[in-house]
């Protein structure tokens, strides 16, 4: 089943696998009056309907070796094309009590290694018991993210040659921190600019994640809304108050 996330300001982003994809956009191009252009870039796609709805696609592993221009109808034929190339790809999958990493190729984890540290949620009591429990937490917390940062050194570096893209998950911070250790810095340079949403890091979710990195996350907006008359609305930051 496709993932579906629902956008801030409007709009859906849904997670398509690179077999289906061609098929999706053909079904979004029928449902909006047909397709009208595809804007095609190195870095993204977008396919314009009829009604004023788009889809648009922001390029995994970059980039999409194709001409730059806009095109009549659908065209996404190359971007397909680009999705279905097999690569190897390091996965490190990270939230601050757990963590997990691997190398896959074309959807099958390869390698991995997954593990988790005991980390205290945060404590409601107050004053210097609220400060001791948070000095814990934190010393708890570095003991976790290094474990994580071991174990990336350990299974991505040795092979950090043979990857075509590094992909993250997991908690922001988290990544963040990884990001300071000088052994892996120049790895999570090269990583993916999205981040994959997961639930704690197990062997399970690193296998789907390992799925998921095949798959291109497709933004579909709605036509503009439209005034009574035919014409577009208003925009409600130009209307002059009473």
């Amino acid at each position: 089943m496709s993932r579906i996330r629902e956008l801030a300001g409007g709009g859906r982003a849904v997670e398509v696998e690179p077999e289906r994809l061609a098929g999706f956009l053909q079904r979004f191009a029928a449902g909006h009056g047909g397709a009208l252009t595809t804007t095609v870039t190195p870095q993204r796609v977008e396919i314009a309907a009829g009604d004023g709805a788009t889809a648009s696609i922001l390029v995994p592993f970059e980039p999409l070796a194709a001409p730059a221009g806009q095109r009549t109808g659908l065209a996404a034929e190359e971007l397909v094309d680009h999705l279905m190339v097999p690569r190897t790809v390091g996965l490190l999958l990270v939230r601050l009590g757990g963590y997990s990493v691997g190398i896959a190729c074309a959807g099958v984890v390869l390698t991995s290694s997954t593990g988790s540290r005991l980390v205290h949620g945060r404590s409601a009591a107050g004053g210097q018991s609220q400060q001791r429990f948070a000095r814990r937490r934190e010393g708890q917390a570095r003991v976790a993210l290094r474990a994580a940062a071991d174990t990336a050194a350990r299974v991505l570096l040795p092979r950090a040659a043979e990857l075509d893209a590094l992909v993250l998950g997991g908690d922001t911070a988290a990544l963040r921190t990884l990001s300071a250790d000088p052994r892996l810095a120049p790895l999570l340079q090269r990583a993916e600019p999205r981040v994959l949403d997961i639930a704690e890091p197990r062997r399970a979710v690193l296998d789907d994640a390992a799925r998921r990195v095949r798959c291109v996350e497709v933004r579909l907006d709605p036509p503009p809304l439209r005034a009574p008359g035919g014409g577009p609305a208003p925009d409600p930051s130009n209307v002059a108050g009473p």
